[in-house]
């Protein structure tokens, strides 16, 4: 099968930080499915794991894990799904990627693709939309059926990938007062698009934003950036007794106790968490991501697609890793079909 790998972790300008390769078809295990890829998007965490660094593969390296495609086999002890069925996911950390042709991938964190979009347009969701819905229902335990309307959300960084999908499940689905941050025009533009009541100038500070719109304490705050760089602000911006979900990993210190006098809790949002450990709550991506291709089909949630980058091969993956490694993407990059 064709397949995009890496054997050295080099710079994207490097013409082997990524190259076009065959592979040998893997072979599912006993709950896994074997699915056609069809298309995929890229995502922070793909250049992030490609990033420089000694390390050398032995063998190729496939990286990749938001897909759409098609079931063409499934282990012995697969429940959810046929041959035949049109699906979409975000994978596993610790298998190898969607960057191939054929993929192996659990069924437990795979749900029906989207009736009403193509493989491209759902390409764009999964990681994002899991990581949205978890960081909402599942850390911060907001209710999806609306029982905490009306209560109100800071999404800091809020017209990336996973904030564009956390404006909408936030304000389409629980019902929040959502405040999103961005820093240029057109960024407050999208994001008042998707649904946020406010904006405000993450590249300012924020404390001195909240104090310039008088805007009271929140409820509850995602921060999907550099958490040690805004945590000031979150201690201020959060409510006593309030929760706050960090997204972006850092291996910077940030002082945690500043939160105690709010007695506020402060939660982490991993998407690959439960793949990764195979945690007994593995089975709830597959319902999340069902409850998506619902709210999607009905409306209610648009795509998250950006940019459309053309068939799936090692030239084009690198343009879509520099241009996420340069920052400044809206919405997400997917790329469709591979060279016959």
């Amino acid at each position: 099968m064709k397949a995009i790998g890496l054997n050295r972790y080099l710079p994207i300008e490097h013409p082997e930080s990524l190259f076009d390769f065959e592979a040998p078809a893997p072979t599912p295990g006993p709950r896994d499915l074997l699915v056609e890829v069809k298309a995929i998007s890229v995502n922070p965490v793909d250049f992030k794991v490609r990033s420089p660094k000694p390390q050398l593969e032995a063998q190729p390296k496939i990286l990749g894990w938001d897909a759409a495609g098609v079931v063409r086999a499934v282990g012995a002890d697969v429940t959810l799904f046929a041959p035949g069925d049109e699906v979409y996911y975000a994978g596993s950390i610790t298998r190898p990627g969607t960057n191939a042709e054929l993929h192996a991938v659990d069924e437990r964190i795979v749900a029906s693709k989207p009736a009403s979009l193509d493989f491209a347009a759902a390409a764009a969701l999964p990681l994002t939309a899991l990581t949205a819905w978890e960081s909402l229902f599942d850390r911060l335990q907001i209710s999806s059926t609306g029982k905490n309307a009306g209560q109100s959300v800071l999404l800091l960084g809020g017209v990336g990938g996973v904030g564009s999908m956390a404006i909408q499940l936030a304000k389409r689905v629980a019902g929040l007062r959502v405040i999103a941050t961005a820093s240029r025009p057109e960024s407050a533009a999208r994001a008042k698009e998707l649904g946020a009541d406010e904006v405000v100038d993450h590249s300012r500070s924020l404390v001195e934003e909240r104090k310039r719109l008088a805007l009271s304490e929140v409820d509850y705050i995602i921060c999907f950036n550099a958490i040690e760089q805004h945590f000031a602000a979150l201690v201020d911006w959060i409510r006593p007794e309030g929760k706050i979900c960090g997204v972006a990993g850092t291996s910077a210190e940030f002082p945690l106790g500043t939160l105690m006098a709010k007695s506020a809790t402060f939660v982490w949002e991993l998407m690959f968490t439960r793949p990764m450990f195979e945690t007994p709550s593995m089975i709830e991506q597959h319902r999340a991501l069902s409850e998506v291709r619902s709210l999607v089909d009905r409306g209610v949630l648009k795509t998250t697609l950006g940019e459309h980058y053309g068939r799936i091969n090692a030239q084009n993956l690198r343009r879509a890793h520099a241009a996420l490694e340069a920052g400044h993407v809206l919405g997400k990059i997917v790329l469709e079909g591979f060279d016959k």
